[in-house]
This record gives C-alpha cells, sequence and structure tokens, in this order.
C-alpha cells in the first residue's frame, strides 16, 4: 500500500516523539512492503513564528491532500503567559479540527502489565481496564458563542449543539461497542443542562437501531468519581467537548503515564493521530521525552487504514521495549533510562 502522511511536528517536544514515530512506521513499511510518503507542514507556535498563523493555508491543503495526519503536539509558553496575545498556538489546534471536519476524538484507556506500580490508582482496580472514550470535537462550549461584557465585567461562554452533531458521534459510539463488548455509556449533565437533555434524548432515540448494545446514561461528575473507581465498569464512553476534555485527562493516569496513551481524530475530510500530551515545553530539545504515545497513535493510523498485522507489530515492540527497560526518565523509576531518540532507534530495529 501507498500512504500519504501530513506530518505535524508542531511546538515543544512534538518534533523528537514526531521523528520517533517515523522512524517506527519507516521500519513497519519496509517490513510489510509498504511504501510511506511523508508530507511535512507548520502548525502552532512554529507557523506563527514563520507566517504569523497557526494553521495555515497551505498546511491545510496539504492535510486534506494526506490520507491521514500524524501531528505531534500544539503549545509555547510566551502564549501560556500572555493572556492578550491575539494569535495563539491553540487557535491553529481548533481551527484544524474545524476545518478537517474532526468531529471525533477517539481516546482508549489501557493498561500495561509491566507498568500497573506505575499508576497511583491500586493495581486490583486498574488491571484489565480497555475502555475509550468518544469525545464530540467541534462542538459545544469551544466553539459557541463568547464575550465580554459590563466593561470586560462580565464574560460568558456558551455552549451549543444540534441534533446532527450528536447523532453522527453516537453512530461511531455504537459501531464501536458492537465491535467490542457491546456496552455504551452516554455521559452527560441532563439533569441540569438542557444542550446535556438533547444528548440524552438524541442517543436514546438512536437505542432501537443497535439493539444489542446496552445503553447506560451517567451525570459527568458521577462518571469522573467511579473513572478512579472502578474503570473496568465501562468500555465506550460518548460525550460532549468540555466534559470529555477533562474525562480523558483523568483517564489517562490510570496507565501510569500522560506519555503512553495514544489517540484518533476522526473527520470528514481525513483523520489526524496524535498523543494525547501536550507540547511539554520544559523537556524540549532535551532529547528526554517519552514518544510511545506518539509512537503508538501510528499503530491506530495504521489500524484504521485495514493495516491491523501493522498495528499489532508495533503494539508489540512497544510492550516489548517496556518489559526490557528500554524506557524514557519518566517511566526509569531510578533505574537506567534512555534519550528519546535511543527509544525510537530501538523501536525501528526490533520491529
Amino acid at each position: 500500500m501507498k500512504l500519504q502522511i501530513a506530518l505535524l511536528a508542531g511546538d515543544g517536544i512534538g518534533p523528537e516523539v514526531i521523528d520517533q514515530a517515523v522512524k517506527v512506521s519507516d521500519a513497519v513499511a519496509r517490513k510489510f512492503k509498504h511504501e510511506i510518503t511523508w508530507a511535512p507542514a507548520l502548525t502552532g507556535a512554529a507557523a506563527i513564528d514563520a507566517v504569523g498563523e497557526p494553521y495555515p493555508d497551505e498546511t491545510h491543503a496539504i492535510c486534506v491532500a494526506a490520507d491521514a495526519v500524524l501531528f505531534g503536539a500544539i503549545g509555547h509558553p510566551r502564549f501560556d503567559h500572555d493572556p492578550s496575545a491575539k494569535v495563539r498556538p491553540e487557535q491553529g489546534l481548533l481551527k484544524m479540527r474545524q476545518k478537517l471536519g474532526l468531529f471525533a476524538n477517539v481516546r482508549p484507556t489501557f493498561t500495561f502489565p509491566s507498568l500497573l506500580d506505575k499508576s497511583p490508582l491500586k493495581q486490583e482496580r486498574i488491571e484489565g481496564t480497555d475502555l475509550v472514550f468518544l469525545r464530540e470535537l467541534t462542538g459545544g462550549i469551544y466553539f459557541g458563542k463568547r464575550g465580554r461584557e459590563d466593561n470586560g465585567e462580565t464574560a460568558y461562554d456558551t455552549c451549543t449543539y444540534t441534533r446532527a452533531e450528536v447523532q453522527r458521534l453516537a453512530k461511531k459510539g455504537f459501531e464501536m461497542a458492537m465491535k467490542r463488548s457491546k456496552k455504551l455509556c452516554c455521559v452527560d449533565k441532563a439533569n441540569v443542562l438542557e444542550s446535556s437533555r438533547l444528548w440524552r434524548e438524541t442517543v436514546q432515540a438512536m437505542e432501537k437501531e443497535y439493539p444489542e448494545v446496552e445503553v447506560s446514561y451517567e451525570f459527568v461528575d458521577a462518571v469522573a468519581m467511579r473513572l478512579v473507581q472502578w474503570p473496568k465498569a465501562y468500555d465506550v464512553l460518548i460525550t460532549e467537548n468540555l466534559f470529555g476534555d477533562i474525562l480523558t485527562d483523568e483517564a489517562s493516569v490510570i496507565s501510569g503515564s500522560m506519555g503512553l496513551m495514544p489517540s484518533a481524530s476522526l473527520g470528514t475530510k481525513t483523520s489526524l493521530y496524535e498523543p494525547i500530551h501536550g507540547s511539554y515545553p520544559q523537556a524540549a530539545g532535551k532529547d528526554i521525552a517519552n514518544p510511545l504515545a506518539t509512537v503508538l497513535s501510528a499503530a491506530m493510523l495504521f489500524e484504521d487504514k485495514g493495516l491491523t498485522e501493522e498495528a499489532d507489530a508495533i503494539r508489540a515492540v512497544v510492550n516489548r521495549s517496556l518489559d526490557e527497560g528500554m524506557v524514557t526518565e519518566d517511566l526509569a523509576d531510578g533505574g537506567k533510562s534512555y534519550k528519546t531518540s535511543e527509544v525510537g532507534d530501538w523501536l525501528a530495529e526490533h520491529v
């Protein structure tokens, strides 16, 4: 198979972890006789510095022309500490999601047998956890009307959803549940929010189309509690943008490190694959960042292209690296650690 993949390294540790995912993907391509063409493009603070825009039109054109997008991270401290900045790296991320129609963020959460002791939760609570969040990504409060009133003394952000937006996300959730344990949880705040009541009634109306799926409805605060008490109770969870943003970060600690969790954003024009961690600017350029989440994001890319054996090869070599202690300092527990680039080299060699 021939694949053209847009490569958006972004900011901070993004270029370093992306480099390792490219090494491993190229090794897989050689092993399974595929051909990958990489198309680098600017985004985030790097794009602002170069052309004044966080998601330039040229980058968008490269993404649309590609079979998929592999993305690193966005963000830079100089923008974080300047609330008056008119152009911000994160605007590029929102613009990219909107223009590419990336409406469904898929975030799996699973455990690694060799790292169960790294989680802040008790082993018996997390062992065997295997759940997936589908977070709606292009609607809700992040895209609603916002502003200031009363000479800046009052601020507002509006959460707005259409039934069609809920339906297309829920459809993905039902379809995913059918391929897994046939359990779906709709996470909302329907006892308070009108937008959540729309979510609940829309999903309820879709239940008859998927009679084999057991559907539950839970308030977001209850899920936030149960997620750390008994994560194995969940399989597929669907929710709106803000709730999903918060809950998926909470779920990431179950595995023991945010540096291990991949994600995909499914769109109407293409799909994007990225680690769930941020740009971690404190580690940028030090060759110490954990690349495994980005490498596992590449595995999700291969799987979505129907290349299951290739995806399994990546996951297998990642598990082997953890078992054999070929890890960066965040997982070394004071023992021997390796550079980001050394881990990437090892993974590529052992594919």
